[in-house]
């Protein structure tokens, strides 16, 4: 049996799937040092979670690496919503994301994408699992409190939005050895 032939949609798509695990590779973003871009968002703030949020993520054995407190501009937050432009929710969203501060953070360590996300909870709160960011704070989808980084691409994107180079920091924790 002779192996199916490939169309050329099928090629451009795998091609781009190689390219994208080479910028992750390239990065030195895998493994431990995979990194992720956390916002409290300004119900967060104002609800004072902030430190509770880090205190979880610091007690799974993250590393953080970039943090500041800022009032986001429209022109980054539209940037970083730009896959949601269409959305009938969006003037709304962008408005409330610059109606107070921001907190936005650089966590890193191992799978700590997809941990992350898991810990977050779903984006509605009504279907997030107690434990959880969501599950435990948050009631309203409008308000929840917190965004994650869905994927490795996005986190690079939106780290290199949020932070410049210099102000993410490289350093080693004395308990690393032990998580790892």
């Amino acid at each position: 049996m002779r192996p199916r032939k490939r169309s050329l949609r099928d090629m451009r798509e795998l091609e781009g799937l190689v390219q994208k695990q080479a910028r992750i590779d390239e990065s030195g973003w895998t493994g431990a040092n995979e990194r992720t871009f956390l916002a409290v968002k300004p119900d967060g703030v104002q609800r004072k979670l902030v430190g509770e949020i880090v205190r979880r993520f610091e007690k799974r054995g993250f590393k953080l690496v970039g943090l500041k407190l800022v009032k986001a501009s429209e022109e980054v937050l539209r940037e970083h919503y730009w896959d949601l432009r269409n959305k009938p929710f969006f003037s709304r969203l962008i408005s409330y994301m610059s109606s107070g501060p921001v907190v936005a953070m650089v966590w890193q360590g191992l799978d700590v994408v997809k941990t992350a996300r898991k810990m977050l909870g779903e984006t509605n709160p009504a279907d997030s699992l107690p434990g959880t960011i969501r599950g435990d704070f948050c009631v309203e989808v409008g308000k929840n409190v917190i965004h994650g980084s869905d994927s490795m691409e996005s986190a690079m994107k939106e780290i290199s939005l949020w932070f410049g180079q210099n102000e993410l920091h490289h350093w080693e924790s004395c308990s690393t050895s032990w998580i790892y």
